[in-house]
């Protein structure tokens, strides 16, 4: 009798495996995800192409134009950002015709099979020191503006940048968001465009950095959208419960003090390493599943901010893939949801609806990373164990027998030390490739 009990047990067990490889969470996840290449142990674009088709993820932003990529995703229907990067921004600032040609070459022959829907020119080009750069981003972004439309492309790319928090000089409380003074001259043009031509502002915001930097300060709740006491805008009595949202609404806030309520505001990079130094304070397993599992679950629910309630909050989650040739301390090669092999870091729900109009997880450990062929032989491996297990009990073989409210620091002095802490144009946040 124990034999039954026990063989119809792992029968069960495996049969719900099986049911569950098969029925595929049908419905698109709400969030975007970004594809960065610093490694040289990564998966071929194919592969990465099934990968994310089988977690249904439709939205991808890259560092560059890589056309390997671009190909590998012909009708697949995800949506792409594709990047310039800032070495690039000079020579197409003054020269329009250059611009035109990266156009001609990096975007026009993947469309439509290809869906890019946005070109950002440049990345966090405010967060260094170099004011000739600074200066030629609005030009070369007017120029692939120009080319785009030229090409007849218009109606469906749109032209940004990407910039750190660090571009704000207050962002506590929110609603006194402002731009730095010394940036203004940059970022009011900027804006006019952005205006203009109805494109998005695109925010790299870590909340993590903020963690880091005053762990003993800094309420780890409120950081990774978990239970905490929040904390209150008094001019505008609106409660936030994460930093994130803080850190959005201080950017419309700042916009505002700009002349602008008429741009919105994306999120182009955010996460949460899942290991780093020994003085990287949070950066574990665990806290790495938390910020991402909970942020996508808001994201899921088309959570709007405190000042934006109405308006759903567009994220791209920091990174697809550990990146093993990212230099810098160890946190910035482990902010990937996947290592290169295709297997999870660890698993997140984003309580994004499956079949049978169900809540369902993305499940990392479902992604099909390979071919058609790897899920088939999987199911076989299944269906083979079940029919052990009924041979088992066939033959009778079996022998036997609250968190404490604490003092949150002005964001604005974790900007700057994210600022600091991202000064080399090594890596990929400011060339146009990564966190």
């Amino acid at each position: 009798m124990e034999l039954c009990v026990r063989a119809s047990s792992l029968l069960l067990g495996l049969l719900l495996q099986l049911l569950s490889s098969v029925d595929v969470v049908s419905a698109a996840q709400k969030f975007g995800i970004n594809y960065g290449q610093i490694a040289n142990n990564l998966p071929d674009p194919t592969q990465v192409a099934g990968l994310l088709q089988s977690l249904n993820v439709n939205k991808v932003k890259l560092y560059d134009a890589d056309p390997k990529v671009l190909m590998a995703f012909a009708n697949t229907g995800v949506e792409f950002i594709i990047a310039i990067g800032n070495e690039n921004l000079q020579s197409m600032a003054g020269n329009p015709g250059a611009a035109r040609q990266w156009v001609t070459q990096h975007v026009q022959p993947f469309l439509p099979a290809t869906r890019i829907t946005c070109i950002t020119v440049g990345n966090e080009v405010f967060s260094g020191n170099d004011t000739g750069m600074m200066a030629s981003l609005l030009p070369a972004m007017k120029a692939i503006y120009a080319a785009v439309g030229e090409l007849g492309l218009g109606g469906q790319v749109t032209v940004s940048s990407a910039h750190s928090v660090n571009v704000l000089a207050t962002s506590f409380p929110p609603s006194s968001g402002a731009f730095r003074e010394d940036l203004a001259q940059y970022i009011q043009p900027l804006l006019d465009f952005h205006g203009q031509t109805n494109s998005p502002f695109l925010i790299n915001a870590y909340p993590f950095f903020a963690y880091k930097a005053s762990p003993g300060s800094v309420s780890l709740p409120y950081v990774l959208f978990e239970p905490n006491p929040g904390v209150r805008d008094p001019n505008t009595n609106l409660s936030y419960d994460n930093m994130l949202y803080a850190q959005i609404d201080a950017v419309y806030a700042a916009m505002k003090a700009m002349g602008h309520t008429d741009i919105g505001v994306r999120i182009s990079e955010t996460g949460w390493p899942s290991k780093g130094d020994e003085d990287e304070a949070g950066a574990t397993v665990e806290n790495a599943a938390a910020y991402n599992g909970n942020l996508m679950q808001r994201i899921a629910m088309n959570q709007g901010t405190p000042l934006k309630p109405n308006v759903p909050i567009d994220v791209f989650v920091f990174a697809l893939f550990n990146e093993d040739m990212k230099p810098g301390p160890t946190s910035e090669r482990n902010y990937g949801l996947f290592y290169p092999n295709g297997s999870p870091v660890y698993a997140i729900n984003t309580g994004a609806g499956g079949v049978s109009g169900r809540t369902g997880p993305f499940d990392p450990y479902s992604a099909q990373m390979f071919s058609s062929a790897s899920r088939l032989a999987e199911t076989e491996n299944i269906l083979a164990a079940a029919a052990f297990a009924s041979l088992l009990y066939s033959h009778d073989v079996w022998d036997g027998g609250s968190c404490p409210t604490r003092r949150i620091i002005p964001l604005s002095f974790l900007h700057t030390y994210h600022a600091a802490e991202k000064e080399s144009p090594t890596t990929e946040r400011m060339i146009g490739g990564g966190d």
